[in-house]
C-alpha cells in the first residue's frame, strides 16, 4: 500500500500464525520502519533501517530475544 499522493511512501503488512510485521517506509522510501508484533502476547519490538529485509530481521530477533 502506498501513498496516493507519495508513493514512496509505503506500507506492507505481513504475518504468519504467531508473528505480525508491519513495515512502514519514511516519506522519501529511502529509511524502513518495522514493528514486529507477537499476536499471542502482544509484545512488540520496533527496528530502523535502510534496507526492510534488515528491519524486519532485527524486529524479529529483538521480539524473540531471550
Amino acid at each position: 500500500m502506498h501513498e496516493s499522493a507519495n508513493p514512496s511512501h509505503r506500507l506492507r503488512v505481513e504475518h504468519d500464525q504467531y508473528t505480525l510485521l508491519i513495515h512502514l517506509s519514511d516519506e522519501d522510501g529511502k529509511r524502513w520502519m518495522t514493528i514486529a508484533v507477537d499476536r499471542a502476547t502482544r509484545q512488540w519490538a520496533v527496528a530502523q533501517d535502510t534496507r526492510q529485509a534488515d528491519t524486519a530481521q532485527a524486529a524479529y530477533d529483538n521480539l524473540y530475544a531471550q
